[in-house]
Formats: C-alpha cells, structure tokens, sequence
C-alpha cells in the first residue's frame, strides 16, 4: 500500500519537504524557533560530558536521554522535561521519529553507537575519540561513506574552533616555513595504574553495571572505576585497554588535531613506536609513534609524530624548552619551524636564507572562515547537511587511526608497514590480531 503523509516518519517527512535541486533548505519555513524546525534529539550520557552539551541541545526538542547510572536522571529530566529515558542505548535509537544523537559514554562504546545511528540514518555529535581500535574506526568510516552528504556528523574535539587552527593551516600551507617536511604533537599527561582493579563491593542501586561494560569483557566491579568528578570520571577507566585508548583517546585526540588540521593527511603507510614495559592490562603512559605519509598535492612525503607522557621531540634550539607546553604541536619546513599550542603560535625561521621574502602573507578577506560554536556547527549542518563540520567522522576516523596504529607497532614491539586499503599490515601478520578486538557475547558493532 501507498505511503501517506501521516504515515511518513518526521525525519523522513523533513527531509522530503526539505529537498530543492538536492540541498536541504537551511531557511526555516515557519520561523527559527518553530517546533516544524527543531531536532529530535538523543543525549546518551546525561553527566560526565553530556553535562557540556545541555545549553547547546536545551533549543531542540530533546526527546530522549539515556544512562546507564539511573541517579543521574532526576537532575537531566529538570533541564528536559518530558524526555524518555532509557538505560540501554541499543533501545534508545529506536526512539519513534528521532533525528540526532549526541554520544557522551565511555570510549569503549562510542563507535558501536556510532555505527549504528549511521545505520539508522541519524545524525551524530560523537565526544572523542571516535573508536579504539583500528577495525572500529574503519567500520565506522565506511559506513560514514554510504550516508555522506545526507548526514551530519562532527567528534567532539571542540578546541577545533580556535582561530588558532586556521591560522596555522594557511601559515604551513602558504610556505611560512619552506616546504613542510614533519610535524609533531605530544601530551604531558601521566596517569599510572598497575592494572585492572579488584573486585570490590557491589555497584549502587540503579546502576546498571553489565551495560557500562557493554561489549569490553567482564571485569568486576570496583567504585574506583568512578571515583572521578564530572570533568575527569573517563580518567578513572580511560587508560585499561578494555574500556580506552589511554592518552591517545583523551587529549591525545585534541592535540593531533592541530596537526591534522595542516597536514591534508589520510592514512599512513607505516607506524613505528616505541615506550615503557609492555603492560597487558595499562595502556602506556610513557610512548612515542612515528608515522610516515605519501606526498599530496601541495606538499612532499611527511612524518607526523606522536609523544606522549614524557618523551618529547627535539626543541630547534637548545634555548627553547618545549616541555613547556603541556599538549602542544611543532612544525617542521625548509626553512623554519612553527610552535604551537591550542591558541597561540611561534615562527623560528633558521639558516641563511630564511628571511621571509619568499613568504606572502594573504589577504584579510582570504583568511579562513572562523569555526564559529562549534556544536552549533553541527547542528546547523543537521538541518543542512551540505554544510560541512570540521571534524566530521571521515576525518576524525583517519585521525584516530592512525593514532591507534602507534599501539599497534608498540604491542608488537616493532615498525609495521601498513596497506591502508585493508587495514592490514603486510610485513608484520602478528600485528592484524591487534587492530580489532573480542567483544563480549552478544554485543555487535554492526546492529
């Protein structure tokens, strides 16, 4: 039988009326604040992170929240009133007509939501970092390919929207410092653990412990999973390799993106690292990873260089310390170097000729555009999704890939080569075990 209007979903419905020449209309039909123009939204993850996010979301009709901790409800449902709520976010997807969901659980599980939103055409604000594992990125990325330019889709590395970033885009790619020939970026932080922690009591009442696991294998109970504030709770579990990717997961993500957003990079081609004792338990807190990339069009073959808890690369002069700064990046030309961090840079020319003649500046008017919110981005690009994100899932995904890589080679212990059309390394076969993972019994990142 025909489809009527009536029976059409609201999102499907949107979306049809929406529809001009291909685009989505991005002026509203009835007014700004018009309920026919506002999101049905998802928060998964009402505290921790989620906290952030409720003056951005509070204008859409925030229909649903989930969290595995049921405490935390009576406080979200203040700011949303009349949301459902749902425990288990495998349920909460299927909420009748939702449009968008914004992902705030832990790291282990952020790309089975994500995957699966995509596959329920929603479109998704993930918190960082995007997947563990070298698998999860690249599946969700390929289920990404399939919905790009139907669906908005942004990981939160928020700092992204520093006019910092822009800056240090056009100075590297307009030739401030010669022809760009390496970059770094490291992170300061040191958070040790012997291992997984004992077994200790029982979890609180409504406290639905089996789904914070989800699908990382059992581990029992013990408060000091939790013992951290709303700002640092994901530092109480984030380093285990079962639950995250340690520093790489937490301002590891951040501080690549400073990077990445210059180097016009996918996939590397090898990945070496070396650290601390191997511990099966604790990702490393003390790393390096080197990582070797193909020329593109206005540059040569790079390396782009992670350090992490400790080991940092060489400062340019022996009077510039860079441990200084806590996460922050560095540059290096033909003729020049470029320090930064999050909102500031440095340009060290060097050598004879390193006198800046043979940089033009550009004009005001061909600055990059400004960011702007950065999670009002995103859900400008919901009602448009035409409009692109700055840290959509195909370039978070490649990101976090690559990083994720740099564990690769430090669990193996070596340099691997590695086919970014597989996903595979083509030298080093031991290395595959380690670019996915065992997820516990019924528990799919493709449902």
């Amino acid at each position: 039988m025909m489809n009527t209007p009536t029976a059409l979903s609201r999102r499907k419905f949107v979306g049809a009326a929406g529809l001009v020449a291909g685009r989505m209309i991005t002026r509203p039909l009835f007014g700004q604040d018009a309920p026919s123009n506002k999101l049905n939204l998802a928060l998964i993850g009402v505290w921790g992170r989620g906290l952030a996010h409720y003056d951005s979301i509070s204008a859409e009709n925030v229909v649903a929240l989930c969290d595995v901790n049921e405490k935390r409800f009576p406080d979200a449902l203040k700011r949303f009133p009349g949301a459902t709520t749902y425990v288990d976010w495998r349920k909460c997807l299927d909420h009748k007509d939702l449009d968008a969901v914004v992902i705030c659980t832990t790291d282990h599980t952020h790309a089975f939501i994500a995957n699966w939103a995509l596959k329920r055409d929603l479109h998704i604000y993930c918190e960082k970092p995007l997947a563990i594992t070298v698998n999860e990125a690249r599946t969700v990325r390929a289920t990404w390919e399939t919905k790009k330019g139907k669906l908005a889709t942004q990981v939160g590395m928020q700092r992204h929207a520093h006019a910092n970033f822009n800056r240090l885009r056009e100075l590297v790619q307009d030739g401030a410092i010669g022809d760009l020939k390496a970059a770094y970026a490291w992170g300061n932080r040191q958070i040790r653990r012997p291992g997984y922690l004992p077994g200790e009591g029982e979890p609180p009442a409504g406290f639905n412990y089996d789904l914070w696991l989800g699908p990382a294998p059992f581990h029992p109970y013990n408060p000091g999973y939790f013992s951290g504030g709303a700002g640092a709770n994901c530092l109480s579990w984030n380093m285990f390799w079962d639950f995250g990717a340690g520093q790489i997961g937490d301002m590891g993500s951040h501080t690549m993106d400073i990077v990445w957003n210059v180097v016009d990079a996918k996939l590397p081609t090898s990945a070496e690292a070396k650290g601390e004792a191997m511990n099966s338990d604790v990702t490393p807190v003390e790393c390096e990873s080197r990582f070797e990339h193909p020329a593109n069009d206005w540059r040569g073959p790079i390396t782009v260089s992670w350090y992490q808890g400790g080991p940092m690369p060489r400062a340019p002069k022996p009077f510039i310390d860079l441990t200084k700064i806590g996460h922050g990046a560095m540059f290096t030309g033909s003729k020049g170097f470029i320090i930064a961090d999050f909102e500031s840079r440095m340009i060290l020319p060097f050598g004879d000729e390193a006198d800046m003649t043979y940089y033009k500046p550009r004009s005001k008017d061909k600055l990059l555009p400004p960011v702007g919110h950065f999670q009002k981005q995103w859900l400008d690009a919901c009602r448009n999704p035409s409009m692109k994100t700055a840290c959509d899932f195909g370039y978070s995904a490649d990101m976090i890939e690559q990083m994720l890589l740099g564990l690769v080679s430090y669990r193996v212990g070596k340099k691997i080569q590695y086919d970014p059309k597989t996903g595979t390394s083509p030298d080093t076969p031991e290395a595959n075990a380690f670019m996915g993972k065992q997820y516990r019994e019924g528990w799919s990142l493709d449902g």
